[in-house]
C-alpha cells in the first residue's frame, strides 16, 4: 500500500446549524466534505451526520446509513449504491430510501434491514460482491461488552455488518455499530476507517484506540461520536503513525 503522504485530502468546512426538533436530530446542514485520491479517481466523502455518510466517486453516488435525523439529504444527489450496516432508527430510515433510489439503485443490507426493504439483496459478514467495479465486503459488527439488559448486546453478534469498500487502490472500512471485536485483526490494508465512538451502544475512545490498532489504518474518522470528547481518541493515538481526522458528524 502507498503511505499516508501521497493520500490527497482536501476538506471544504461548512457552517453547522443546529435545528430543534421533537425527534432525535444530529445535525441540519450541507456536510463537510473530504477528497481522497485513488487510482480511479477521486472519492469524495460527505459526512452527513452521525452515522449516515456519502461517498461520490466520478457520477457514482454511494450513501451509507442514510437517515433524515442525521442531516438535510434535500440537495443531496439520488443513490447509485446504497449500504445499510443494520436495521436500527439511526441507520434505517425506509422512507428516505425510496427518496434516495432510482431506477437501478443497488441496495446492500443486513437480513433484518432487508426485512423492511424487500429489495435490498442480503450480505452476511463474510460475503463480498461487485458494484460498478466498486468491491463491497461485509464485514463482523458487534458488541461484546455494552448490553441493554445482561446477556441482551446492544448489537449481538451476527446481526449487523460493518462493509470494506475497495474503489480503485483504495481500502475503506466503515464499520457499522460496533466494538473492538477480534475480527478486526483480519481486516487488512486499510486507507481510511470509519470507527463509532459513543456510549453506551459502541465504543469508548479507549475502545476506539485499540481498534486501530488492531488494523493500522492510515486514517482514521472517528463516527457516530455524539456528545464524546473526541481529544480524547486524537491523545491515545498520538504516538502512532495513524490519521486520526476529526469532523461534524454530531
Amino acid at each position: 500500500m502507498i503511505g499516508i503522504n501521497v493520500l490527497k485530502i482536501k476538506k471544504v468546512c461548512i457552517t453547522l446549524i443546529t435545528v430543534a426538533m421533537s425527534s432525535p436530530v444530529f445535525s441540519q446542514s450541507m456536510p463537510e466534505v473530504d477528497q481522497i485520491s485513488t487510482s480511479a479517481g477521486d472519492v469524495e466523502m460527505h459526512f452527513v451526520g452521525h452515522g449516515s455518510l456519502m461517498f461520490k466517486i466520478n457520477d457514482f453516488v454511494i450513501h451509507i446509513d442514510p437517515v433524515r435525523s442525521s442531516g438535510d439529504y434535500e440537495k443531496l444527489p439520488q443513490a447509485d449504491l446504497i449500504l445499510v450496516t443494520h436495521e436500527h432508527y439511526d441507520h434505517l430510515d425506509t422512507d428516505l430510501i425510496k427518496q434516495l433510489r432510482k431506477e437501478n439503485t443497488v441496495l446492500i443490507s443486513n437480513r433484518n434491514s432487508a426485512a423492511q426493504v424487500p429489495w435490498a439483496q442480503v450480505m452476511k459478514p463474510g460475503d463480498s460482491g461487485k458494484v460498478n467495479k466498486i468491491t463491497i465486503e461485509a464485514v463482523p459488527a458487534y458488541n461484546i461488552v455494552h448490553e441493554r439488559i445482561k446477556g441482551q448486546p446492544f448489537h449481538p453478534e451476527g446481526i449487523g455488518n460493518g462493509y470494506v469498500i475497495t474503489i480503485g487502490d483504495r481500502r475503506f472500512y466503515i464499520a457499522g455499530d460496533t466494538e473492538n471485536i477480534p475480527e478486526m485483526k483480519d481486516i487488512k490494508n486499510i486507507d481510511v476507517a470509519f470507527l463509532p465512538m459513543n456510549l453506551p451502544y459502541t465504543m469508548t475512545p479507549a475502545m476506539v484506540a485499540d481498534a486501530a490498532k488492531s488494523f493500522r489504518p492510515k486514517i482514521l474518522y472517528p463516527y457516530h461520536f455524539g456528545d464524546t470528547d473526541t481529544s480524547k481518541i486524537i491523545e491515545l493515538l498520538k504516538e502512532t503513525d495513524i490519521n486520526v481526522r476529526i469532523r461534524k458528524l454530531n
